[in-house]
């Protein structure tokens, strides 16, 4: 990934929290008979071990992603933040020299890792009941895997297979009209709060917490 140095993002924790927040991945291997390979497949962060972590999750055993892989495969999980197209009306500086062009706004974390395959009943159910407590733990009756009945989950385990990447390479790209000036970024965040979308509303308090840091 292309970083100017301006966009760069090095904070491991700025970029955990991220992937926490947008768990699902676009996860990129290559296969051995199919070349490269792309699936979303929303990934579980443990913190361990430092300083980048591990990545756990599952998919079909249908999907090549664990059955047409060599030892040794890297696998690239790519994690998106919010996004915006950025209008060249918002900034101050268009009415006064005209040179200015629009662009996007985004953020992305980028983890790269061997990926590993644990084909473990036990491994996957610890698993799963990590990733559903993680995600349900915001409703008001959590669901638990013990609320199925015990056949049935017996027959959807057998159905997947774990897979785990251990982390070995994290870099972010905040895209944040850090580039432009003060007064120009002010006139993204107030276009930004004028919509409606949640995505800008977002990107909007990302670009005046840059400036807070800054």
């Amino acid at each position: 990934m292309y970083i100017p140095k301006h966009f760069a993002e090095p904070r491991v924790e700025v970029l955990h929290q991220l992937m926490r927040a947008r768990p699902l991945s676009t996860l990129v291997t290559r296969c051995l008979n199919n070349g490269l390979n792309a699936n979303h497949i929303p990934l579980h962060l443990s913190p361990q071990p430092g300083p980048f972590g591990t990545l756990r999750g599952h998919v079909a055993r249908a999907n090549p992603i664990w059955s047409d892989v060599g030892n040794d495969t890297e696998a690239l999980a790519i994690f998106h933040g919010p996004d915006a197209y950025i209008t060249p009306s918002w900034y101050p500086t268009k009415a006064e020299t005209g040179r200015v062009v629009p662009t996007w706004n985004y953020v992305v974390a980028h983890a790269y890792g061997t990926l590993c395959v644990v084909d473990d009943p036990v491994w996957l159910r610890g698993h799963l009941e990590q990733l559903t407590a993680h995600n349900e733990a915001r409703f008001d009756a959590p669901w638990k895997m013990s609320d199925a009945p015990p056949d049935f989950l017996e027959k959807m385990l057998g159905a997947i297979v774990g897979i785990e990447i251990v982390i070995n390479r994290l870099v972010g790209k905040w895209k944040l009209s850090q580039n432009q000036s003060n007064q120009n970024r002010n006139g993204v965040v107030l276009g930004l709060r004028h919509g409606e979308d949640s995505d800008a509303s977002e990107m909007a308090a990302l670009i005046e917490n840059l400036d807070n840091v800054q």
